[in-house]
């Protein structure tokens, strides 16, 4: 028996200061370890408990980081994973073998999304045109694939969210916010899609995911064990599933409950 665990990374298996959610006196806080620095600083986090469990587990199954992080933004991480594994970049356009990515997955992908989606351009006109005045702090193109834009929270309504989405599905593209960020992504990408892939290409028998956010919910429904925090879209919106555990803890405590479940299913398996 062999198995595929994937992992979404923001706010399912690293946390910003910010996600963290850490209530409760600081000297009860979890111990803590820095999982990616920007410009110097610590910028994503997880407990050390965490970190260990995820290098335990490396050496069981395959853990494939899923993330709708760009290459570049991927590879300020650092977990403990060997070196020459898979991770699966850029919402499942981009599939990394040894931090390589695969010609051959790329160039399949962009001729789906050529014929089931409106053009880069397009979208993007549309995306930033319906954005309310105030709420775009700034905007860009994820390796000319897909775009997401900084958002101010308060001048962005429930309703014209609502709006964005429903526009952008009418071209073949999907909308999802997941913090201050709100991204447009073509259907055809789809991280699901490029864990099957590496799920075939490693002979999986078995398939864990974890994720928090409406970007993830077709990558937990397609896992035979699906994992979420009880935080984020997903957990905004209620979403479950008959194969689905959802932790008892939020934030970074969330994130080292998460590699537990995922350690249970794998030994189950």
């Amino acid at each position: 028996m062999s198995a595929v665990v994937g992992f979404d990374l923001d706010r399912t298996l690293v946390y910003s200061a910010a996600a963290l959610l850490l209530e409760g006196p600081d000297d009860q806080a979890p111990p803590l370890v820095v999982a990616e620095v920007y410009q110097g600083a610590p910028l994503s986090f997880m407990t050390r408990p965490a970190e260990d469990a995820l290098a335990a587990l490396a050496a069981r199954a395959t853990v494939v980081p899923v993330t709708t992080r760009t290459v570049a933004q991927y590879r300020r991480i650092r977990l403990p994973l060997p070196t020459d594994g898979w991770a699966v970049t850029t919402n499942g356009a981009v599939v990394l073998h040894g931090g390589t990515p695969d010609a051959d997955w790329a160039e399949s992908l962009r001729s789906d999304i050529a014929s089931s989606s409106a053009p880069l351009p397009e979208a993007e006109e549309r995306f930033l045109g319906l954005l309310p005045t105030g709420a775009l702090l700034r905007n860009h193109r994820a390796e000319e694939l897909f775009v997401y834009a900084v958002v101010d929270r308060a001048a962005l309504p429930d309703a014209a969210l609502q709006d964005l989405v429903a526009a952008l599905d009418l071209l073949g593209w999907v909308v999802s916010l997941q913090g201050r960020k709100l991204y447009a992504v073509p259907r055809a990408i789809r991280k699901e899609r490029a864990l099957a892939e590496v799920a075939a290409r490693v002979g999986a028998t078995t398939t864990v995911a974890a994720g928090d956010s409406l970007l993830d919910r077709d990558m937990l429904a397609w896992a035979d064990v699906a994992l979420r925090p009880a935080h984020g879209e997903l957990h905004a919106v209620g979403w479950t599933a008959p194969h689905c555990t959802v932790t008892h803890a939020a934030g970074v405590r969330a994130g080292e409950e998460i590699v537990a479940l995922a350690a249970a299913a794998v030994a189950r398996a």
